[in-house]
């Protein structure tokens, strides 16, 4: 999932720059939206964001499954207990009775453990996609000025992939490549402490 969080974004936004109004004549700009992604400090938090939330649901998965797995244990104790020819017949008869109430909490258990793992998921996804949205709401706005402001009628993404995963550009000279002045200005504002990890962001090669 993390993996197709980058690639949404870069297709979407690839598909953005590239609008069909923009092929008119005019000066070209090019930019690596890949790094301008990467290399973006809130695409930084955005992960790490995004990978705390997915350990607190992976966390609270794991103990519905924990208190599943003793509620499994007990109910084979009870079936065993109703089958204990030790004890007279009403008891065999109640603790049969105990088994089949805990056999139906176990079956909700397992449809409580289904549907969280269901939500868990949708959840993530939203907040993905709400995170995505707004990365690539800034490097637009700042890829728009920057266009504007040089003149420029097209600004073509160097990292852009087909849907065969091959590249769209296969050459460009280097001229008129804005990355890393939008690069810059994006990380104006960011935290004191951003740059001193290494670690890239989720779905980064």
């Amino acid at each position: 999932m993390n993996k197709s969080f980058r690639n949404l974004c870069l297709a979407l936004a690839a598909l953005g720059l590239m609008s069909t109004s923009s092929f008119a004549q005019g000066r070209i700009a090019i930019v690596d939206l890949q790094k301008l992604f990467d290399g973006y400090w809130k695409t930084k938090q955005a992960d790490a964001a995004l990978k705390d939330r997915r350990t607190d649901l992976e966390n609270e998965s794991k103990k519905l499954r924990e208190d599943y797995a003793k509620s499994k244990e007990e109910v084979q104790k009870l079936l065993a207990g109703a089958n204990d020819q030790a004890v007279s017949t009403e008891e065999r008869e109640r603790r049969k009775k105990n088994a089949e109430s805990k056999i139906k909490e176990l079956k909700d258990s397992e449809e409580t453990i289904v549907q969280f793992d269901k939500q868990a998921l949708a959840t993530l996804e939203e907040q993905m996609k709400r995170m995505r949205e707004n990365i690539l709401t800034d490097i637009r706005g700042l890829v728009d000025a920057k266009a504007k402001a040089g003149s420029y009628s097209l600004v073509v993404d160097t990292a852009a992939m087909s849907a065969n995963r091959t590249p769209v550009v296969l050459f460009n000279n280097g001229d008129n490549d804005l990355t890393k002045s939008i690069l810059d200005q994006l990380n104006i504002g960011a935290p004191a402490d951003f740059g001193k990890t290494t670690d890239k962001p989720t779905g980064s090669k």
